[in-house]
């Protein structure tokens, strides 16, 4: 079966199972954690609009603070998806980009993006449905006394 699996040509975009069970799944898992979380998702969509400076994505990014984006940045960096460039003026200047590879991440971050854009009614309408069934199901002193 496996070997039928091997020899199974696939559509573009799309991995054979023998793909996925060739990686380790703790990297894999690392590196979507990565390019997953919020702070990192926000930084990939602003660079994705062109070079910037610290302070630009700072102010941009409503909520992040120094520190956070300073980590974001240069983990993003190390795992060759932002570039840090210096030019040596008085006070430094400093430019943040996207690498290749990351305008190619900038393809799905920005659908992941999008999609959250266009549901977030959605969303808040499930959660506000289920919040109000959990709520009437739950008796009062039993949701004070688990908080």
């Amino acid at each position: 079966m496996k070997a039928a699996q091997e020899r199974t040509e696939t559509s573009p975009g799309h991995s054979r199972v023998s793909d996925i069970e060739s990686h380790d799944c703790r990297a894999v898992s690392g590196i979507l954690q990565r390019i997953g979380d919020k702070w990192s998702v926000l930084i990939i969509q602003r660079l994705g609009e062109g070079p910037r400076r610290f302070n630009e994505i700072k102010r941009i990014i409503g909520g992040i603070s120094q520190r956070m984006l300073t980590l974001t940045l240069r983990n993003l960096e190390r795992d060759g998806l932002v570039s840090r460039t210096v030019t040596p003026t008085v006070p430094p200047r400093v430019d943040y980009a996207l690498t290749d590879l990351g305008r190619d991440l900038l393809i799905p971050v920005s659908a992941l993006g999008e999609w959250a854009i266009q549901h977030t009614p959605c969303i808040q309408a499930a959660r506000a449905r289920f919040d109000a069934s959990e709520a009437a199901e739950t008796p009062q002193q039993d949701r004070v006394s688990a908080g």
